[in-house]
């Protein structure tokens, strides 16, 4: 699917600054109904991480960052962010920057 939509993902500053840097390659979801539906048997152009709930959708490279969509795992992790038990989540790969053409 060319042309199509983007994936948008709020995420926390400690996480974006994370993905920003290099350090955090993918991004954890819970493996819900609700991204289910997002992720399941769909094909986005790109992955955009905002910090947190920017106006207006932010600013490249400091509220908002564009990566390119290379699909997901679903992997168990232990997660702080999800407490203590081992969890079902969605990993996004977030390692690759969005090269835009034109």
């Amino acid at each position: 699917m060319i042309g199509g939509k983007a994936l948008t993902i709020p995420v926390k500053g400690i996480y974006f600054d994370q993905i920003k840097s290099g350090e955090k390659l993918e991004e954890y979801r819970l493996v819900t109904p609700y991204w289910m539906k997002r992720l399941d048997n769909r094909d986005y152009f790109a992955v955009v991480l905002t910090r947190g709930y920017p106006k207006a959708g932010g600013i490249e490279g400091e509220t908002r960052l564009t990566r390119k969509w290379n699909g997901y795992i679903i992997k168990r992790i232990t997660h702080p962010h999800f407490g203590p038990d081992a969890m079902m989540v969605f990993a996004i790969d977030v390692s690759h920057p969005h090269e835009r053409r034109g």
